[in-house]
């Protein structure tokens, strides 16, 4: 029975991890290494143990480096600055409250009045905006990679 449960329980987590990881407001990452955790806690760790584990650990953890260097690198590349970094991060989180639409558009909109309130034109709060969204778009894909990863990782020691 507790066999079950933990892999019950892993799903669920597995599940809630990925989505996650394109939901801001929801640690992605720890909680899919918390879900793969259970499940191969549940087979006693028979089939994944603690060398996979600990490599599961390691890819969920660059998921925080690849998600900060893809949102600076677009910012960046489109000339933003500071007030127009904070300014997509705070979008990022009012844009939760209007759905996918919002977290997509929000660091938009942030972003651009973080470079509007910082004395730049419309064209510059524009691109800076831009460079948010790209940011962010490049940084949910790289996520979903490395989670992805991390999946493929432990269905092939699961059942090799």
């Amino acid at each position: 029975m507790e066999m079950i449960l933990l892999t019950v329980i892993g799903i669920c987590l597995a599940l809630a991890g990925l989505a996650g990881l394109a939901l801001p407001v929801l640690p992605g990452a720890p909680l899919l290494l918390a879900g793969l955790f259970c499940i191969a806690w549940a087979e006693d760790f028979i089939y994944v143990g603690t060398g996979t584990l600990v490599i599961l650990a390691v890819l969920a953890t660059l998921t925080y480096a690849v998600d900060l260097i893809a949102g600076v690198f677009g910012m960046r590349h489109f000339g933003a600055s500071p007030r127009a970094m904070l300014g997509a991060a705070l979008g990022a989180v009012a844009g939760l409250f209007f759905g996918f639409v919002g977290i997509v558009v929000g660091p938009f909109i942030g972003a651009g009045i973080g470079e509007l309130t910082a004395g730049r034109d419309l064209r510059a709060a524009g691109q800076a905006g831009i460079g948010a969204t790209i940011g962010l778009l490049i940084g949910v894909a790289a996520k979903l990679t490395l989670a992805f990863s991390m999946l493929g990782i432990f269905t092939l020691m699961r059942f090799m």
